[in-house]
């Protein structure tokens, strides 16, 4: 299958916010919950199932869970919106949540170091969105 057709099949309902738009508001959500070193990869043109991914880490599983609780809540409320799916919530040191143009990580922080997407994706144009500073 194509990857034009991919995205196509993919794509949100016509009426929900523009990609960028949700990656602020995600950032927005979780910084409210002490999310640390939240940032966005620009992933436009160099994969076909998402634009985004916002990256961000917790102190605890008990704190990601409270990062996605928030994200998850919030962008529901204002827009309506729900993820496609949700990877991780029970085990809590990477949660995945697939918005289809956005696709939010959130890690404890040795889980993070573990994986480094920022450095798997690191041709894709970073933005730090705010965010604790950890010490992880």
């Amino acid at each position: 299958m194509s990857r034009d057709r991919l995205r196509a099949q993919r794509r949100p309902a016509v009426g929900t916010p523009a990609p960028e738009l949700l990656v602020d508001e995600i950032a927005r959500l979780a910084a409210d919950r002490k999310a640390l070193e939240i940032v966005a990869l620009d992933l436009r043109g160099l994969i076909g199932y998402t634009d985004y991914f916002v990256i961000c880490s917790g102190r605890s599983d008990r704190q990601t869970r409270a990062i996605h609780d928030a994200v998850h809540a919030g962008i529901a409320a204002e827009h309506g919106l729900r993820p496609r799916r949700v990877e991780g919530l029970a085990e809590g040191s990477w949660i995945l949540m697939d918005y289809l143009d956005v696709v939010v990580h959130v890690f404890l922080p040795q889980t993070r170091d573990f994986y480094r997407l920022e450095q798997l994706w690191a041709e894709a144009p970073a933005r730090a969105l705010g965010g604790a500073i950890g010490d992880g």
